[in-house]
């Protein structure tokens, strides 16, 4: 998404203004969740020259896509993300010298929204999506949606108690057993 700024030349507060739609990224967003590729992307941005470069503030429009974090479900809605971010001219002296801030740069007269749409958009994006707040997920025995069937359960024996659940076998075993030969000698 790359865009000319050679309209406003390099005179401090000459502003254009681009509302436009064009085709979404693949891959931004995380495993779960992001933009859906292809699909529209609605821009509306204003670019102002500045001193020290080109400012690009404005909104873009997606439409997300994933899956819900606890039962798969999908999960489709639009969102905005708000983009606000500095592209500094090629000679500017004054951007920082600070590794772990991302720079960004007019190129000629042509700047890249690419890197900060999918800032905006991942950082805003949550790491576990849910279709809604109180989805109960899958049954981790059989994977059965239990927003479906909430008193779905498996009645599970914790292996260290195996042993027990043996004698107690061997226990009412011996007691049926011995209820039995009573009643044989009572007759």
């Amino acid at each position: 998404m790359v865009f000319s700024t050679r309209e406003l030349g390099r005179s401090p507060g000459s502003m254009k203004t681009l509302k436009e739609q064009v085709p979404a990224p693949t891959d931004v967003g995380n495993a779960l969740i992001g933009i859906r590729g292809g699909s529209e992307l609605d821009l509306d941005l204003r670019f102002e020259a500045v001193h020290e470069g080109i400012l690009v503030s404005g909104t873009a429009t997606a439409q997300i896509a994933g899956e819900c974090g606890r039962c798969l479900e999908p999960i489709e809605y639009d969102f905005e993300a708000d983009i606000q971010e500095l592209f500094y001219y090629e000679e500017s002296e004054e951007f920082e010298d600070d590794d772990d801030v991302d720079q960004y740069w007019v190129v000629g007269d042509l700047i890249d929204i690419d890197p900060v749409l999918r800032s905006a958009v991942v950082t805003a994006l949550p790491f576990q999506p849910v279709c809604r707040e109180d989805c109960l997920g899958l049954c981790s025995e059989c994977g059965i949606s239990l927003n479906e069937d909430p008193q779905h359960d498996h009645e599970i024996l914790d292996p260290r108690w195996a042993a027990l659940a043996q004698l107690s076998d061997i226990v009412a075993e011996d007691a049926t057993n011995d209820k039995t030969s009573d009643k044989r000698e009572e007759k």
